[in-house]
């Protein structure tokens, strides 16, 4: 059979952080971790974590072994997802570097945030970073994937990643996101932009994931995918399906039944190999082409992604309405249900815009300050990773040494402060705080947390300075969050039902879902650092607030209630 198939898993979690303790830069960040025990089951074995990102990465152990006798994976890890890895079980980080090695190891933005949302500026420094970060794991492979978070993409975001490598770029999609002009493009070589896409077949992707069809039917839909005419041509074809790495958790059975689906693709003569290595074939001449396959130019629609609210599409495609709490193609903000509860969307709107102006100023901060010290910012930037990262760095045997980090800062050891604030920014700019319909969620409050611990770390840098102000009112919008309805006057938005966008229904979507604390989740993690950190004069800031209810609790995400969780009640921190 000419028929291929290839399946992409993508690991990510946030982590757990409640609290980033202090430091000069010069060092990897330390930080104070949630403590909220809970357990999953894999294979009837009760796998535990002193919170639920411990217990996910303990689990990848149990995944290693699995995959590593799999065939045509290819794989994804977020960075900060590795070092956590490394950090806390080496055993299993040693066992996916292997399995990295022997598979196609597939680059991606550091942080999982939504690249697209982000500035031209951040894009360009992640992008670098993402292929330095994997070149131990991609070495000198002509043709290797990229995964952008949550996949969403533009044609300028693709363009910036693209420019900043000289090997050929596979951008792996849903295929939602594409838009087929004529049908031989499908499940064939195609370009978007200078590179090559594969949007994954969503039905049968979903279908593991969430446990729809049995391992017969999940062979069943991929074989119906048979392409007559390519195969009478002998022109081979791929199927491409992708998931979370965490689908593989989804119940003690999961890791079988992906075992056994792949063993029944095999045993039906289909080959097992990656999207990459389908290109490299067909560009190679290896795998017979139709006529103008691999200079097909498949179009993608911008700001689209693998994981939106499909039931809210006007076209057929996905967006990126999810993140943004509104429709884009109508501006219209919508309503999400969670255990029955109707939860307006209208906060995402303002958790986006936020910390759009967040990052700003902490860039402004960052880049103000190394022009004092003389330095070649982005140079240095990217090269901080060799801090952030330091651990995995070393592992590899790649320089780390503070003459190198420092060489574009002309060795100003200040620098190491500076690279330090931005890299918390961006460690603050993780996509999954929108990604789920309720505000009050762990990584909510680590987001709001780090980016706390930024601006004060900003507030610091700059005393005495004009610019102090500047972050000091930063960090008051995250304290007066809510009050952000009026300011920007949230209320004349177009809803989809018409309640959205009011008083009550924002009011509602921030109401905590905790019984220890009166304030909101953005509020409240930045208090919680505020009352460790503010000293002196700063103190002021937060003197009227309860310091009582500076709590790291938070509500449960719905993805996660599966969990047998110590407090099913709330996600609590047991400080």
């Amino acid at each position: 059979m000419r028929m291929k198939y290839a399946h992409h898993f993508h690991a990510y979690q946030p982590g757990d952080i409640v609290y980033v303790k202090d430091g000069d830069g010069s060092k990897p960040i330390e930080y104070e971790e949630r403590k909220s025990p809970v357990a999953i089951k894999i294979r009837g074995e009760e796998v535990r974590g002193e919170n639920w990102t411990r217990a996910m990465l303990y689990s990848y152990e149990h995944i290693a072994d699995t995959l590593s006798r799999m065939k045509g994976v290819s794989m994804d890890i977020e960075p900060f997802t590795f070092l956590m890895l490394l950090r806390y079980h080496k055993g299993a980080f040693e066992e996916t570097v292997e399995l990295l090695r022997r598979f196609d190891a597939v680059p991606t933005t550091p942080f999982h945030p939504i690249v697209p949302h982000l500035d031209e500026f951040e894009q360009r420094i992640l992008a670098r970073v993402s292929f330095d970060f994997y070149s131990p794991l991609i070495g000198d492979k002509p043709v290797i994937g990229y995964w952008l978070p949550e996949a969403v993409i533009t044609r300028r975001t693709a363009q910036i990643i693209e420019s900043l490598t000289d090997k050929k770029l596979v951008f792996l999609l849903d295929e939602r996101q594409l838009l087929y002009d004529f049908p031989q493009a499908k499940h064939s070589c195609n370009r978007y932009s200078n590179s090559f896409v594969f949007g994954r077949e969503w039905g049968i992707s979903d279908a593991f994931a969430f446990n729809t069809l049995d391992v017969q039917g999940l062979v069943s839909a991929t074989l119906s995918y048979r392409d007559d005419h390519k195969e009478n041509l002998g022109v081979p074809y791929l199927i491409f399906t992708a998931s979370d790495l965490e689908s593989l958790l989804g119940n003690p059975a999961q890791l079988d039944r992906f075992t056994a689906w792949m063993e029944g693709l095999e045993s039906n003569g289909v080959e097992r190999i990656s999207a990459m290595e389908f290109v490299r074939r067909k560009l190679s001449g290896e795998f017979k082409r139709l006529d103008g396959e691999c200079s097909f130019e498949m179009g993608v629609k911008d700001y689209s992604s693998w994981s939106d609210y499909f039931d809210l599409s006007l076209d057929g495609k996905t967006s990126d309405s999810r993140w943004l709490g509104y429709r884009r193609a109508d501006g219209k903000v919508f309503e999400r249900r969670v255990n029955g509860r109707k939860i307006s969307q209208l906060w995402k709107v303002a958790f986006t815009r936020l910390f759009e102006e967040l990052n700003r100023t902490i860039r402004l901060g960052v880049l103000k300050g190394l022009v004092e010290l003389g330095a070649n910012a982005k140079e240095f930037l990217v090269r901080y990773a060799r801090v952030f990262f330091r651990d995995y760095y070393d592992y590899f045997g790649m320089e780390t040494s503070p003459d190198y980090v420092l060489e574009p800062a002309n060795g100003e050891g200040k620098a190491f402060k500076l690279g330090r604030i931005y890299y918390l920014a961006l460690l603050a700019n993780h996509s999954c705080p929108r990604f789920w319909e309720n505000l009050d969620t762990r990584v909510a409050f680590g987001n709001v947390s780090v980016m706390a611990k930024a601006l004060i770390e900003l507030m610091e840098y700059f005393d005495g300075s004009e610019l102090q102000s500047l972050f000091i009112e930063a960090y008051l919008r995250l304290l007066n969050f809510e009050n952000l309805y009026h300011l920007w006057n949230l209320g004349a938005m177009p809803s989809l039902q018409g309640w959205e966008t009011g008083e009550k229904a924002w009011l509602d979507a921030l109401k905590p879902e905790v019984p220890n604390s009166g304030y909101n989740v953005v509020a409240r993690a930045a208090l919680y650092v505020g009352e460790r950190d503010l000293r002196g004069e700063l103190r002021n800031l937060i003197g009227h607030y309860n310091l009582d209810w500076a709590v790291a609790d938070t509500g449960h995400i719905p993805g996660e209630v599966h969990g047998d969780w110590e407090n099913r009640r709330w996600c609590e921190h047991r400080g």
